[in-house]
């Protein structure tokens, strides 16, 4: 099944203020995601070309990293082929564009997994990550709202013994 999920969100800060939070993803101080709520990312060489790691169960690779700008993962798991992207653009001198895309194929039990349990923990896990951004530069504090589906499944896999899911 191809997939290209998209999420955007305009934040009113120079693009160089919101690419210095960028290069602390996968750092113990990491700005962008929402940690307190999801895994961390960890990469085992930093945000480097070739560095491995991911987030729980989702594992992946870093194809590209621009300084600032955007970094590229490829995804490393049986029957997901494709990449996720983060990217920073300009859309004024005091606005800029974040930007996350998967762009990837699934095959076999992968598409049930996207399509039943990812895809939802996804979407809310990216618009938390885009909330962390927003509220670093705000009084007024942003907080995306989970659908049932994502309540549910972070419940049932609370069970199971995962703390924070993903």
């Amino acid at each position: 099944m191809k997939v290209i999920n998209i999420h955007k969100r305009i934040i009113a800060q120079p693009i160089s203020e919101i690419g210095l939070l960028l290069n602390t993803l996968a750092t113990d101080n990491d700005q962008i995601l929402a940690t307190d709520k999801w895994p961390r990312m960890k990469l085992d060489n930093g945000l480097h070309i070739g560095s491995k790691g991911g987030h729980g169960p989702i594992k992946y690779f870093v194809t590209d990293y621009q300084i600032n700008k955007s970094i590229t993962f490829q995804f490393d798991m049986t029957g997901f082929d494709g990449f996720h992207k983060f990217e920073l653009t300009e859309v004024e001198a005091d606005k800029t564009e974040l930007f996350h895309v998967i762009d990837m194929s699934t095959s076999g039990f992968a598409t049930l997994k996207w399509m039943l349990v990812i895809r939802w923990l996804h979407d809310a896990f990216i618009e938390d990550a885009f909330d962390k951004v927003e509220n670093y530069f705000t009084q007024e504090k942003k907080l995306s709202e989970w659908n049932l589906w994502v309540i549910i499944l972070r419940k049932v896999m609370k069970r199971k013994g995962n703390k924070k899911v993903e």
